[in-house]
C-alpha cells in the first residue's frame, strides 16, 4: 500500500519548479561565461520572486555550483544508459566519447556550461572524471588499454574532448559526428589500440541520442 505522506504535495511541486527556474537561470549565465550577476538579475531571469531565492540556496555561489552539478548529473544519467549494453570497457569509452561530441549540436547550451568550466570539470567527483577513469582502469585490467596512469589518462582525454567541443562550438559548419570519431580514434591509438582496430571500433553505430535537456537527471541522479 502506498504512503500518502510520500507523495508530493502542492507546495512541493511550486517548490520544485521555483528551483528548477533558479537552476535554469543560473545554466544559462553559465553558457554565457557570465557569473557576476546579482542574485535579482538571477530571480528576474528565472521569472521567480527575490525572497525565494534563499529558500533554496544559500548564496549565488551554491547556485552556480548546483546547476554546474546538474548539468553534469544530466550527461552522467545519459551516458550510462547508453553504455548500459556494452561489456567491452574500451567500448564503452569510445561510446562515451564519440556520444558526448555529438551532444554539442544536440543541447549547445549545456555543452557551454562545460566549456566554460574548462579543465575544472576533470577534476569533479562526478559526471564526466570519475566515469572516464574508471572505463579506462577497466580497459586496462582487460588489456584493451596499455596506460600507466588513468588520471593521466583522464587528463589527455579530456583536454581532447574540450578541444573538439570548443571547435564544434565555433564552427557551427563542422561535421561533429565525423570529427568525434576521428578524435575518439586517435586517442585510442595513444592507449595503445592498433589503428586497424580503432577505426573499426569507431565506425560502429552508436544508440540513439534521446532528446536531452538539462534537469532530465532528476530522473536519475548518478554520482
Amino acid at each position: 500500500m502506498s504512503d500518502p505522506a510520500a507523495a508530493p504535495t502542492r507546495i512541493d511541486r511550486r517548490k520544485e519548479r521555483t528551483r528548477a527556474a533558479l537552476l535554469g537561470a543560473a545554466r544559462g549565465f553559465l553558457a554565457e561565461g557570465t557569473t557576476s550577476v546579482s542574485i535579482q538579475q538571477i530571480t528576474d531571469a528565472a521569472d521567480v520572486g527575490f525572497g525565494t531565492f534563499y529558500n533554496h540556496f544559500e548564496s549565488k555561489e551554491a547556485l552556480f555550483e548546483a546547476a554546474v552539478a546538474d548539468v553534469l548529473d544530466t550527461y552522467a544519467a545519459l551516458r550510462d544508459e547508453l553504455v548500459a549494453g556494452y561489456d567491452d570497457p574500451a567500448e564503452v569509452f569510445a561510446v562515451s566519447f564519440r556520444m558526448t561530441g555529438r551532444l554539442q549540436r544536440q543541447v549547445p547550451a549545456m555543452v557551454k556550461v562545460l566549456l566554460n568550466e574548462g579543465v575544472g570539470i576533470l577534476l569533479r567527483d562526478r559526471g564526466l572524471a570519475p566515469r572516464a577513469v574508471h572505463d579506462i582502469r577497466r580497459a586496462v585490467e582487460a588489456g584493451r588499454f596499455d596506460i600507466e596512469n588513468a588520471q593521466l589518462g583522464l587528463m589527455a582525454a579530456g583536454g581532447a574532448l574540450l578541444g573538439l567541443l570548443q571547435l564544434l562550438d565555433s564552427d557551427p559548419d563542422a561535421d561533429a559526428d565525423s570529427l568525434s570519431d576521428q578524435m575518439t580514434a586517435r586517442l585510442l591509438r595513444a592507449f595503445g589500440m592498433d589503428s586497424t582496430e580503432a577505426e573499426e571500433l569507431c565506425a560502429r553505430p552508436l544508440p540513439a541520442i534521446p532528446e536531452l535537456e538539462p534537469g532530465d537527471a532528476d530522473r536519475q541522479r548518478p554520482r
